[in-house]
Protein backbone atom coordinates (compact mmCIF):
# COMPACT_ATOMS: atom_id res chain seq x y z
CA UNK A 1 0.00 0.00 0.00
CA UNK A 2 1.29 3.48 -0.80
CA UNK A 3 1.53 6.01 1.54
CA UNK A 4 1.22 10.05 0.36
CA UNK A 5 1.45 12.83 1.72
CA UNK A 6 -0.95 15.62 -0.01
CA UNK A 7 -2.38 19.38 1.20
CA UNK A 8 -5.66 20.40 2.25
CA UNK A 9 -7.21 23.68 4.04
CA UNK A 10 -6.69 23.49 7.88
CA UNK A 11 -10.27 23.74 8.05
CA UNK A 12 -10.89 20.69 5.22
CA UNK A 13 -8.70 18.50 7.29
CA UNK A 14 -10.89 19.16 10.39
CA UNK A 15 -14.43 18.76 8.21
CA UNK A 16 -12.63 15.49 7.08
CA UNK A 17 -11.48 14.07 10.54
CA UNK A 18 -15.22 15.12 11.58
CA UNK A 19 -16.57 12.74 9.52
CA UNK A 20 -14.20 10.03 9.37
CA UNK A 21 -14.50 9.79 13.53
CA UNK A 22 -18.56 10.33 13.29
CA UNK A 23 -17.72 7.43 10.47
CA UNK A 24 -15.50 5.23 12.87
CA UNK A 25 -13.00 5.40 10.61
CA UNK A 26 -9.65 7.20 10.48
CA UNK A 27 -8.72 9.77 8.19
CA UNK A 28 -6.95 7.70 5.84
CA UNK A 29 -9.70 4.93 5.70
CA UNK A 30 -12.17 7.88 4.58
CA UNK A 31 -10.50 9.85 2.68
CA UNK A 32 -9.62 6.16 0.60
CA UNK A 33 -13.15 5.61 0.70
CA UNK A 34 -14.05 8.86 -1.29
CA UNK A 35 -11.42 8.34 -3.57
CA UNK A 36 -12.78 5.14 -4.63
CA UNK A 37 -16.31 6.66 -4.97
CA UNK A 38 -15.17 9.47 -7.21
CA UNK A 39 -13.39 7.02 -9.03
CA UNK A 40 -15.31 4.44 -9.34
CA UNK A 41 -16.31 3.56 -13.02
CA UNK A 42 -20.05 4.78 -12.86
CA UNK A 43 -22.32 2.02 -14.70
CA UNK A 44 -25.53 0.67 -14.41
CA UNK A 45 -29.26 2.59 -13.51
CA UNK A 46 -27.77 4.41 -10.66
CA UNK A 47 -25.15 5.96 -12.97
CA UNK A 48 -26.86 9.14 -14.05
CA UNK A 49 -26.34 12.54 -12.86
CA UNK A 50 -29.56 12.72 -11.07
CA UNK A 51 -29.13 9.45 -9.15
CA UNK A 52 -25.79 10.69 -7.95
CA UNK A 53 -26.99 13.77 -6.95
CA UNK A 54 -29.81 12.20 -4.77
CA UNK A 55 -27.16 9.66 -2.85
CA UNK A 56 -24.94 12.92 -1.98
CA UNK A 57 -27.87 14.45 -0.49
CA UNK A 58 -28.56 10.71 1.43
CA UNK A 59 -25.32 10.95 2.31
CA UNK A 60 -24.96 14.67 4.06
CA UNK A 61 -28.40 13.84 5.85
CA UNK A 62 -27.12 10.85 7.78
CA UNK A 63 -23.78 12.41 7.82
CA UNK A 64 -23.81 14.20 11.32
CA UNK A 65 -26.10 11.10 12.79
CA UNK A 66 -24.70 7.98 14.33
CA UNK A 67 -25.00 5.13 11.58
CA UNK A 68 -28.17 3.50 13.69
CA UNK A 69 -30.15 7.17 14.48
CA UNK A 70 -31.92 6.87 10.86
CA UNK A 71 -35.06 7.82 12.37
CA UNK A 72 -33.68 11.39 13.61
CA UNK A 73 -32.07 12.21 10.80
CA UNK A 74 -35.27 11.89 8.69
CA UNK A 75 -37.27 13.95 11.29
CA UNK A 76 -34.57 16.60 11.24
CA UNK A 77 -34.54 17.12 7.60
CA UNK A 78 -38.76 17.01 7.77
CA UNK A 79 -38.96 19.33 10.45
CA UNK A 80 -36.63 21.82 8.40
CA UNK A 81 -38.83 22.83 6.33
Amino acid sequence: MAKVLISVDDDLLRSIDRRARARGLTRSAYVAQLAQQDTADAVGPGAGATVRRSMERLDALFADHQQDDSTAAIRSERDSH
